[in-house]
């Protein structure tokens, strides 16, 4: 069982950015962000496999949000500039008992608590 603890999430202007960490207790292979807007249906937010070298992107966020991973610290880091007040929800981090990344939630085995990001316009 690995469990994933979020942090980072807060409040931010718009414009502004903001970097979400994600520590996992073990091993993981692809991770991954959703969020989830009040009254809307979790959706992901970015992907990373294994290795680090395949990454997906929600389109909303693509040129705005940075996915990254250090495998020697077990942590996922999710970095957001020009952040949008759309781009406000709980932000859940994910892990896949496999190697390639999905947009699926049903792909990853594992979720975190998540924490909240409010972007104010």
């Amino acid at each position: 069982q690995v469990q994933l603890v979020e942090s980072g999430g807060g409040l931010v202007q718009a414009g502004g950015s903001l970097r979400v960490s994600c520590a996992a207790s073990g091993r993981t292979y692809a991770m991954a962000w959703f969020r989830q807007a009040p009254g809307e249906e979790r959706e992901l937010a970015a992907a990373i496999s294994w290795s680090g070298g395949n990454t997906n992107y929600a389109d909303s966020v693509k040129g705005r949000f940075t996915i990254s991973r250090d495998n020697a610290k077990n942590t996922v880091y999710l970095q957001m500039n020009s952040l949008k007040p759309e781009d406000t929800a709980v932000y859940y981090c994910a892990a896949s008992k496999l190697y390639s990344v999905s947009a699926y939630s049903t792909h990853y085995a594992y979720w975190g608590q998540g924490t909240q990001v409010t972007v104010s316009s």
